[in-house]
């Protein structure tokens, strides 16, 4: 069997992801890797057979997307002629991880595709979404559209969402509290970071930055440059997760049952919705309105937080699923 998995490349929670499903993917036939984007830290381990530029949005430093950036990146005739050089009927099975490219030259070709990944479960109207941004809803929608869905969320909202897939490096972490809290939040310079982080001086913050290239301390502040394997020593040894409103990050500090704050970024409609839906867990949430985030964060640094959630390893499981049931 051929199997053809595309990846988005913005951000790391879908090579994150990836870096468990591919090796159980392996045990079902050949596996081809796509991936189209430029902003991921995180690398695969295995060969990419197709590196695309696809459709990436591009992090800003104050919170949000850089809209300029991201449509200055964009590339139309090159995102065409990526899609026509695809050699799609060479697989038995195309699985598609919120990747554009693939997701439309199989729709424009009459292919099927599985959306597999955590924007899948967006399909379901039963998971939680704030009122007053339906219109973020299409986008969801027509991005990287599929025939097929089979999604991952905080819960298992419909019969076709799972909970979230937890790497094994993550599940085989011995966790403890050293006291420190573990930051990441991408879309925020380190300009307008440290100096929020430096007035509540009792606290030693570990930063993990886009911004740097280089690890630097200033004050009760550490900082240096994202790496996979120094975040998950950091987040296994602290005592919470200050982050974006993203998902894996956040699953994997909850399922390590550490403290979590997110700050989802600014007109970015899956974080929006991520947040909202750890708010309605009972989890603290910096929104955008918020233009003081001081009081919030000495609040989250002053109190417990009590919670537990259920993620069992049944990765394995689905995707053996996915495979009996959409493969041809």
């Amino acid at each position: 069997m051929k199997i053809l998995y595309a990846i988005q490349g913005t951000g790391n929670g879908h090579i994150s992801r990836a870096r468990e499903i591919v090796p159980l993917l392996q045990q079902h036939g050949d596996v081809d890797l796509l991936i189209s984007g430029t902003q991921a830290d995180v690398k695969l381990s295995q060969e990419i057979r197709f590196q695309l530029h696809g459709f990436s949005f591009i992090f800003g430093k104050k919170g949000g997307v850089n809209h300029y950036q991201t449509w200055k990146s964009m590339n139309l005739p090159r995102f065409i002629n990526d899609m026509r050089k695809l050699p799609l009927k060479d697989y038995n099975l195309i699985l598609n991880d919120f990747e554009p490219v693939t997701a439309w030259a199989c729709r424009l070709r009459g292919i099927e595709s599985v959306g597999l990944s955590h924007q899948a479960s967006f399909q379901s109207g039963k998971v939680p979404k704030p009122k007053g941004i339906n219109w973020a809803q299409l986008v969801m929608n027509y991005y990287a559209p599929s025939t097929h869905y089979v999604g991952f969320h905080f819960k298992p909202y419909d019969d076709f969402i799972h909970t979230p897939v937890i790497r094994s490096e993550i599940r085989n972490l011995i966790t403890s509290n050293l006291g420190h809290y573990t930051v990441y939040l991408p879309a925020i310079d380190d300009s307008i970071l440290l100096p929020l982080l430096k007035q509540i001086p009792q606290v030693q913050w570990q930063v993990f930055s886009k911004h740097t290239r280089r690890s630097y301390t200033d004050a009760n502040v550490s900082v240096c440059p994202v790496n996979n394997e120094q975040f998950n020593a950091s987040l296994a040894s602290c005592t919470g997760l200050f982050t974006g409103g993203g998902f894996e990050g956040p699953s994997e500090a909850l399922y390590l049952g550490k403290k979590l704050l997110v700050v989802p970024m600014k007109f970015q409609y899956e974080q929006q919705c991520n947040a909202y839906a750890l708010q309605r867990m009972g989890l603290p949430v910096i929104w955008g309105s918020n233009k003081n985030w001081l009081p919030v964060l000495k609040k989250w640094v002053a109190d417990t937080q009590e919670h537990q959630f259920n993620f069992p390893d049944e990765t394995a499981m689905v995707i053996e699923k996915v495979v009996k049931q959409f493969a041809r």
